[in-house]
């Protein structure tokens, strides 16, 4: 049972990573929007200039949640994020961790730290026709960058592991034993189902998958295959216009 200086402290952490306390602007070539807007930050429907985090409120209280309940039930293993941005949906879950007292469960940092991959002609088709690398310049973010965030919580520890490279390099052999929560925020197809096919079988039962990027045609469509290849069926929950999750019955 958390204290209610704990959910305090919880509900701090997103407002600030998501920083809807100083209302940063969006990047200004990103959509249509002009200035900071209060539905689009909470649905993670903008790039902010300096929050540390695009997912907005309502996915971060998906995180919130998924490891609350893993931390309850009692499943075993570490927690995983694949495509961390500026690290702010991990820096919130190793902040749940603490709040909860949890010392024998770690985050998984995992990210190229060069952003997505550029696309080439072996390259999944709709990988090609997506061309996210173009971007690379807002989404390529440094490990030490990521570690200053987290350091700048006062959650930077023994709990906090990174796991530098291309997904499809790092996660075959990533020393992680098991997961109760694994979110995958790749974009491409490629890198969804690299996390999926290396990171799922690692999945305790009760443990949750999280689609950050489920509104985009290339993941989705990796998640329909992976799913449809290994008979997966326990029922895909929205969690706001673009993220959902599922969780491992069996």
């Amino acid at each position: 049972m958390l204290s209610r200086g704990g959910e305090l402290y919880l509900d701090l952490m997103k407002r600030v990573l998501a920083n809807v306390v100083y209302e940063d602007a969006p990047v200004g070539w990103y959509g249509d929007l002009d200035g900071y807007d209060t539905r689009a930050r909470s649905q993670g429907l903008d790039l902010p200039t300096t929050a540390h985090t695009m997912v907005g409120l309502k996915r971060l209280a998906n995180v919130q949640a998924c490891v609350e309940r893993v931390i309850r039930d009692k499943v075993p293993g570490d927690l995983i994020e694949t495509g961390v941005w500026r690290g702010g949906v991990c820096i919130l879950m190793r902040a749940v961790l603490e709040a909860y007292g949890v010392r024998d469960r770690r985050v998984w940092v995992a990210d190229s730290f060069e952003g997505v991959p550029v696309v080439h002609s072996a390259s999944h088709p709709l990988d090609r026709d997506m061309a996210l690398h173009r971007i690379n310049g807002v989404l390529k973010i440094s490990q030490e960058e990521v570690r200053e965030n987290f350091s700048r919580y006062g959650l930077l520890d023994g709990q906090v592991e990174f796991l530098a490279g291309w997904f499809n390099e790092t996660l075959p052999g990533a020393p992680v034993d098991s997961l109760a929560v694994m979110r995958l925020d790749g974009d491409l197809y490629e890198s969804t189902m690299d996390a999926l096919t290396h990171l799922y079988p690692k999945l305790s039962v009760g443990g949750f998958v999280i689609i950050d990027d489920y509104n985009i045609e290339p993941c989705r469509q990796a998640v329909w295959d992976y799913r449809g290849r290994y008979g997966i069926e326990e029922p895909i929950e929205p969690v706001d216009t673009c993220g959902v999750h599922w969780r491992r019955t069996g």
